[in-house]
């Protein structure tokens, strides 16, 4: 064995020892904890009653009453990155996560938007220490093309998760969703809500696990879309909220700040940022903005109010079972309030019902981020705080129930702590895959009361920066559109001033200049560059050109269109039929009177002006036709290209080019096989679509 490895062993030997001795002085039994992971979609700062709000979350309470919380721990300011550096330990852009699952962004690994294989996920980690593995809830770590064409080699339980239920996607309606268990999919039943069906599917997994007088430990994740929009909720829970939120958004903006130095968390010097300049007077609304906006607020509160029930469910089965009191079970936030306009839906009406499609809007985010500024996206505080409260009544001495930790955390201590506690191993390597190593610091020293020195913690997404290392913090927000600008450097002492109130990058521009050269070297190394702040259906847009035409996402990304009494299929062949593993199979019995009656359609949104060229290959068995056409979305509408295609049983490669595009707007690649050859069989391959340049 050389030195290096040598010296690798002998060091992994004494973490291991360190992290087994902190756990027998915090007063841990000997044999492992169960481990549960509960995370909130979208739930600001200051929601729960115990971090300061008036949305009655008594079960949240009592296990922060009975463990710690912290007032200082960070996400990643968004659902995606969030969720790929809590399960693996790494930053976003190491996990392949630097945006979102909407989209690769084709500007390096960091940025392909799909959990990536040079990270592990708790769960494969801990399998390798004997846990059983189960997971509820949102997953949003793959990408949502590969969702779309059902590759399910990065689902939950591709990712270590021996059972899983939930939704693959990043959102849903909460009544009915499409609902994804172990690797099916299916629409969700009748009188379906899904914050209780996660709860439940939590409670079962838990009693079915129990059930068997398994010996060995679990670890559970349990990923709420609540209190993400839409705002869905029953009205006997919204009822319960209705007059509270009438009192106004200043009013409990207030009362939520003086909760929170009663209970602790901020001191008497702590300053509550001015109400968002882009939120009005409450007292200038009418009373019909009134009424809208209060039960916007009252349709969110009883989304919390309903998660928390159901955490109730999870911590009760645990104590029937005799578990609760060597589980460690985490409860955060994957970002900051959000502040998203959204409205959509059959109804328009805020009363939380399926026909709906709301969000509570950007007034009450500045609420659930007391005292702070900012919201999802930013890492200023109110994008990247939240929430955490830890409960191990085996595992976390006594004498700190009830109490704050001061010691900031990040999301990536997550995997650090449960690999501590757990025994496990994390690798160097993974199913022939190197892995990167660990970013998080375990939080074990907190649970006796000892620091744990953090150090640094960097964030970058949508060119919102910051970098965290000790009291100071260095952030700068980066409007939609624009080009990140040292301008918007902004540098704050944390300590006595935790609400961002003072900026001192003036005062003290060598620290600044200094940090930011610090992020700057983090950034490089983890891939953050080049910084993309495009808006994110622009974003969307420029994915969509770039064509799913090798079908390695399945079909995924391509509408295909089948009229009810057409006899023909259009599905995936892995037979290397043209030129690589995949193609897309047609397959026609009996032809139709139209040629849209079978069809292949890829949308994407085209300019004035532009024009393309479009590639692809074919074969056939037997001499047929098809139409190839590039034209605008809608009946009737232009098209750019309309070819008539005579194939016989060879491979082809086919290229056409298309005239000017007429005006702005959505247009399709179009590939219709409803006339040809009764008992066609063809197969489609390397389509793509490329820009032409006029000269």
């Amino acid at each position: 064995m050389n030195t290096f490895l040598k010296s690798t062993v002998f060091l992994f030997c004494i973490a291991t020892l360190h992290a087994q001795l902190y756990a027998q002085s915090a007063g841990a039994a000997p044999n492992k904890p169960n481990i549960i992971l509960i995370l909130a979609d979208d739930m600001g700062f200051s929601d729960l009653g115990c971090y300061g709000g008036e949305v009655r979350t008594p079960n949240l309470d009592r296990l922060a009453t009975e463990g710690i919380r912290y007032r200082q721990f960070y996400n990643a300011a968004r659902c995606c990155p969030t969720r790929a550096s809590l399960l693996t330990g790494l930053y976003p852009h190491q996990a392949g996560m630097g945006w979102m699952a909407a989209a690769d962004l084709g500007t390096g690994p960091a940025y392909q938007d799909n959990l990536n294989t040079e990270c592990v996920t708790i769960a494969e980690v801990l399998k390798t220490a004997g846990y059983s593995t189960y997971m509820t809830g949102k997953w949003h770590v793959t990408n949502e093309r590969k969702i779309d064409g059902a590759v399910t080699d990065n689902w939950p339980r591709q990712r270590g998760f021996d059972r899983y239920f939930g939704i693959i996607p990043g959102g849903a309606n909460y009544f009915t969703p499409m609902i994804y268990s172990d690797n099916r999919r299916y629409k969700a039943p009748d009188n379906f809500y899904l914050t209780n069906a996660i709860s439940d599917t939590s409670v079962r997994f838990l009693k079915d696990h129990f059930s068997r007088a398994a010996t060995n430990p679990f670890f559970m994740y349990v990923a709420y879309t609540a209190p993400h929009w839409p705002l869905h909720a029953f009205k006997e829970t919204i009822d319960k909220y209705r007059a509270e939120y009438k009192k106004g958004w200043d009013a409990i903006r207030a009362a939520r700040f003086k909760k929170q130095k009663e209970l602790g968390l901020f001191t008497s010097t702590t300053k509550l940022t001015p109400r968002d300049a882009a939120v009005p007077d409450w007292d200038r609304l009418s009373a019909k903005e009134k009424e809208e906006m209060s039960a916007r607020m009252a349709i969110y509160a009883a989304q919390i109010d309903i998660m928390d029930a159901g955490i109730g469910k999870i911590i009760e089965t645990l104590r029937q079972n005799k578990a609760l009191e060597n589980t460690l079970i985490f409860f955060l936030s994957d970002n900051g309030a959000c502040a998203e306009f959204i409205s959509s839906g059959k109804s328009k009406a805020v009363d939380g019902t399926a026909e709906t499609f709301e969000s509570y809007r950007l007034p009450w985010a500045n609420v659930s981020s007391t005292p702070f500024k900012q919201y999802k996206h930013f890492t200023h505080e109110g994008g990247i705080a939240t929430p955490l409260i830890v409960h191990w009544p085996r595992g976390i001495a006594s004498r700190l129930s009830n109490t704050f930790i001061s010691d900031y955390g990040h999301i990536t201590d997550i995997m650090a702590t449960c690999v501590a506690v757990s025994g496990a191993r994390y690798p160097s390597e993974f199913h022939g895959n190197i892995i990167h190593p660990m970013e998080g610091k375990s939080l074990l020293p907190h649970f006796s009361g000892k620091p744990n020195d953090r150090g640094k913690i960097y964030w970058e997404h949508e060119a919102n920066i910051a970098l965290r290392d000790g009291k100071w913090k260095l952030v700068a927000k980066t409007p939609e559109g624009a080009s990140f600008s040292m301008d918007s450097v902004q540098l704050y002492d944390m300590e006595a001033d935790p609400s961002e109130m003072n900026d001192l990058s003036r005062q003290d521009p060598e620290r600044a200049r200094a940090m930011y050269a610090d992020w700057e070297q983090w950034a490089r190394k983890i891939g953050a560059f080049p910084l993309d702040t495009r808006e994110y259906n622009v974003r969307m847009q420029a994915y969509r050109r770039n064509v799913n035409g090798s079908f390695d996402d399945n079909l995924g990304g391509w509408n295909i269109h089948r009229a009810g009494d057409l006899k023909g299929t259009i599905t995936i062949d892995k037979g290397s039929r043209i030129s690589g593993e995949r193609s897309a199979r047609v397959f026609l019995e009996q032809p139709a009177q139209k040629p849209a009656a079978l069809s292949m359609l890829w949308p994407f949104k085209a300019q004035k002006g532009e024009r393309f060229l479009l590639r692809l290959k074919t074969r056939a068995n037997k001499d047929t036709r098809f139409f190839v056409r590039l034209e605008s979305v809608g009946p009737g509408a232009p098209k750019i290209i309309d070819e008539q295609v005579a194939l016989k049983p060879e491979t082809e490669s086919l290229e056409f080019t298309s005239d000017k595009v007429p005006q702005n707007g959505m247009y399709r690649i179009g590939l219709y096989f409803g006339t040809a050859a009764a008992g066609s069989e063809l197969w489609i391959d390397d389509v793509a679509l490329v820009p032409v340049k006029d000269e």
